[in-house]
């Protein structure tokens, strides 16, 4: 049976790929980003969440089967604030009510393997706080230190979005909405986020020290696109507020016995 899914961050990278995915299986997929999609906006600001649901609800007569909330920045700067934390929850928010009509509603978000390793606490707490402006702020002191103080705005901000799944998706408003409200953590994806940090063997070799890969390496966002597809499928009944890795084997290595 075709489904409509909403994908943000589709013109690029695994969005893309997924929405390519779902295409090919005969679903309906909305794709929203900056350009190059069925609805363009800026994620970034309260304006653009706002018209991306009220587009998306018009496209769709007010009625989609499942949420990707994947659109992302990675870059060391405030703006990285907004799109993955804010944007995100913005998108899952705001498209909740549009799952209503739907026999097997489903949600996901792209967080990270990044989400492991120590973030800002400040960002961190004003994050899950849900000040937008006290951590805009906070980013934007990070991204005028120090590089190493500026590249925790990614992790932070995918870890903060890992911990709003696992708080929110128990909750009556998506548990209890019969909505798997669930998110995925890739490793090292070859998308135009991370060109310029896999351009060169040697460059590829520094990362993987870093981000340890052992089983098959950095992927191909179609190697995302499936599990995606399968979290937001009729088979996924189940999984509520997991964080799925998907990264060749760096939260078995970072983590360890600390967590099972």
């Amino acid at each position: 049976m075709s489904r409509t899914y909403v994908i943000t961050g589709a013109a690029s990278g695994i969005g893309a790929a997924t929405a390519q995915l779902l295409g090919e299986r005969g679903h309906r997929v909305v794709g929203v980003d900056l350009r190059n999609a069925d609805v363009n906006v800026d994620l970034t600001t309260a304006e653009g969440r706002e018209r991306m649901v009220a587009e998306v609800a018009t496209a769709t007569d007010g009625r989609i089967d499942a949420i990707i909330a994947n659109a992302g920045l990675a870059s060391p700067t405030a703006a990285t604030v907004a799109v993955n934390y804010f944007g995100a929850v913005a998108t899952l928010e705001g498209l909740r009510p549009l799952l209503a009509g739907s026999s097997a509603p489903r949600a996901v978000a792209t967080a990270s393997m990044a989400s492991l390793y120590p973030p800002d606490d400040a960002l961190l707490e004003a994050l899950l706080a849900g000040d937008e402006g006290a951590a805009l702020a906070r980013g934007a002191e990070l991204e005028t230190s120090a590089p190493e103080m500026a590249n925790l705005i990614y992790g932070t901000t995918k870890r903060a979005l890992a911990r709003w799944i696992r708080r929110n998706a128990p909750t009556p408003e998506w548990a209890g909405a019969g909505i798997p409200l669930n998110a995925i953590g890739p490793g090292v994806v070859a998308t135009p986020m991370t060109a310029d940090l896999t351009a060169t063997a040697e460059a590829r070799d520094a990362l993987l020290q870093m981000v340890p890969m052992p089983l098959n390496g950095i992927f191909e966002p179609r190697d995302v696109a499936y599990l995606l597809a399968w979290l937001t499928s009729e088979e996924n009944a189940h999984l509520c507020g997991q964080v799925v890795f998907i990264d060749g084997g760096s939260d078995a290595i970072i983590r360890g016995d600390s967590t099972w």
